[in-house]
């Protein structure tokens, strides 16, 4: 499995939960390696994290641990 598959999967993940439940990059990581059975690695899971977050699709936030999350828009930037 390529980074940007993988990234995909995440980002799709994390759009389904968001408002329900917070992510940890762990949790995303641990999800890949069931879906993705034998197919990645942590590291390649680390690498599309950091893609995701570098892209700007997805932001860190920090509340009482690090978790990953859509960017959220503030109501003055939906003009």
């Amino acid at each position: 499995m390529s980074v940007e598959e993988i990234a995909e999967a995440m980002y799709k993940m994390v759009a389904e939960s968001q408002g329900q439940k917070k992510l940890k990059p762990m949790d995303l990581t641990k999800a890949m390696l069931v879906v993705f059975e034998g197919k990645t690695d942590k590291k390649t899971c680390k690498a599309a994290i950091k893609e995701l977050v570098n892209s700007g699709r997805c932001v860190y936030t920090y509340f009482g641990g690090s978790f990953i999350e859509i960017p959220h828009r503030e109501g003055a930037a939906n003009d």
